[in-house]
């Protein structure tokens, strides 16, 4: 006897490109039943990643698993209607909000003319001596009360509106969805199970569904005064399976499963003459069944006794929890993050955010002054991502220091241990001044060849209360013929440059300290060539 269980979705293991769902339903067996049916499953779960498991207080054996494509012969007209009466009473109540907001908005007019009248009546009966200062105070205490409870009413009552509203969009998309001719075609799941007696069985089953991703998303605090970085780990999670994640035990994981377990293989490369293509032929498709053991599945699906409890001792009472982080797990390499609570997210594929942690790192602030190109230093951050942390996934970051939005950055993989080194944009704190003041062209020849001089001199001051770590970064040309030379005759503070030219100072500056650079290098060349290059 064939029997329609009904499941509920009760965890989502959401990857970076696909989900693992669960679902789960719990039937009074009679002993007769020889298939269990989970009708209405999405499309996009993929047919060899079902999963079955089950316990009860009889014995159950389960046989097999197999899924058929349900083509639906009659409209879902009842799920339609359910809908339209979902939108219809939303309707309703938002008229309702909207009225009580014309109320309270024509009593707060009549507070507004009656402020208006009463001002020069008690201005003047003030003057005249007719009435007193405290029965003033009265109604003025009066009507500024009233003012504020009416706006803090219709404020509410705005926003109690605008959630509707959000509903009521999410409904009409849903509604839109259902009526696509795509979805009168759906699978169902068939578990084969030989019961033996009459008792309460649960069963589980999981698949693995596409359309399903999570992205990393950051929001950097960068406190200049202590001298820390806030990190905000966040998580955009996007689903178009077919089925609303509501109240689900929410994980996100970074393992890649499509990437499988075991390295690529290389496969012989073989070339040949090319051959007629063979006759075609028919081929036979046999579907497969498979031996489902509840043995064999405790390590995926967890401790059975925990559904057994629930079998003997009933439901545990809903508790609830204070929505801030997720509960992170780590297993080698793989990060897993258990959201609490943020378990509600509809197959719309819109982006829904939730916060996995937040945590405080200590960072090295540095200056960086490149006077060639601008003006001004510009600020960057150093933090390193502890041993026990867990690993930063590419992602975009916003960035805020000291409570000020400065732009986004792109944040590469860190692994624990390395480091990470934020741009926080320019800080007109330190004053950098670049003159040329030796341009020299030599009028004698020396060894056959001109020189020219140049000299440079750049000032460079801290405007700021504290002191500070600056890098200031010149260059010096670079010949690309071995006729053209050019050589660093001085620096001060004293240094060497790079292969490519590249100079690089690091000063300390106290607050308010100046400090003066000064390099000078000759370039030497044939008199009847030009160097190009050179404007400087």
């Amino acid at each position: 006897m064939q029997v329609n269980l009904d499941t509920q979705i009760n965890a989502v293991t959401v990857y970076r490109d696909r989900a693992l769902v669960k679902h789960r339903g719990k039937i009074q067996l009679t002993g007769s039943e020889t298939e269990l049916i989970i009708a209405d499953l999405p499309l996009t779960l993929q047919s060899d990643s079902i999963r079955v498991k089950g316990v009860g207080n009889t014995p159950v054996r389960l046989l097999g698993v197999r899924t058929e494509t349900v083509y639906q012969t009659e409209p879902v007209e009842e799920r339609v209607a359910d809908i339209v009466a979902e939108i219809e009473n939303l309707t309703q109540q938002k008229q309702h909000l909207q009225n009580q907001i014309g109320s309270i908005t024509l009593q707060q007019g009549f507070i507004n003319s009656l402020k208006d009248k009463s001002v020069y009546h008690f201005a003047r009966s003030l003057a005249q001596q007719e009435t007193d200062l405290s029965a003033t105070e009265s109604l003025l205490q009066f009507m500024g009360d009233r003012q504020l409870n009416y706006a803090t009413e219709i404020t509410r009552l705005q926003q109690e509106r605008q959630e509707l509203n959000k509903q009521t969009i999410a409904l009409e998309k849903r509604l839109k969805q259902i009526r696509k001719p795509s979805q009168n075609k759906s699978y169902s799941i068939f578990i084969s199970l030989e019961a033996r007696e009459a008792g309460e069985f649960i069963l589980e089953a999981s698949y693995v569904t596409n359309n399903a991703s999570w992205l990393p998303l950051y929001d950097l605090q960068v406190n200049s005064q202590n001298k820390t970085i806030a990190l905000d780990y966040l998580a955009e999670i996007k689903q178009n399976t077919g089925e609303d994640w509501l109240g689900v035990s929410l994980t996100l994981s970074t393992a890649k499963p499509g990437l499988g377990s075991l390295p690529p293989k290389l496969n012989p490369w073989f070339i040949d003459f090319p051959k007629p293509p063979p006759a075609p032929r028919l081929r036979s498709f046999a579907r497969r069944a498979r031996t489902i053991t509840t043995e064999s599945l405790e390590d995926e699906f967890g401790d059975l006794e925990e559904l057994l409890d629930e079998i003997t001792y009933g439901n545990a009472p809903p508790q609830a929890a204070e929505i801030v982080t997720a509960n992170v797990e780590k297993a080698g390499s793989i990060v897993t993050f258990q959201v609490d609570g943020g378990g509600d997210i509809p197959s719309d594929n819109n982006p829904h955010k939730v916060t996995l942690f937040r945590d405080e790192y200590p960072a090295n602030f540095d200056f960086i002054a490149i006077p060639k190109l601008v003006s001004f230093a510009y600020l960057q951050a150093q933090m390193i991502n502890p041993q026990t942390g867990v690993t930063l996934l590419p992602g975009q970051a916003n960035i805020f220091r000291d409570e000020e939005f400065v732009g986004k950055t792109s944040i590469p993989n860190i692994a624990p241990g390395q480091e990470l080194t934020i741009d926080l944009g320019i800080d007109e704190g330190i004053q950098i001044e670049r003159d040329l003041i030796e341009r020299q062209v030599d009028k004698k020849l020396i060894g056959g060849q001109r020189r020219i001089i140049f000299a440079y001199k750049v000032t460079v001051t801290n405007l700021k209360d504290t002191a500070v770590n600056l890098i200031v970064k010149e260059q010096i040309p670079v010949s690309r013929d071995e006729k053209l030379k050019v050589k660093l005759m001085q620096t001060q503070p004293k240094i060497e440059p790079d292969k490519l030219g590249k100079l690089a100072w690091n000063l300390s500056l106290n607050s308010q300290e100046k400090q003066n650079i000064h390099y000078q290098f000759v370039v030497e060349h044939p008199p009847e060539k030009s160097v190009t290059g050179l404007d400087i």
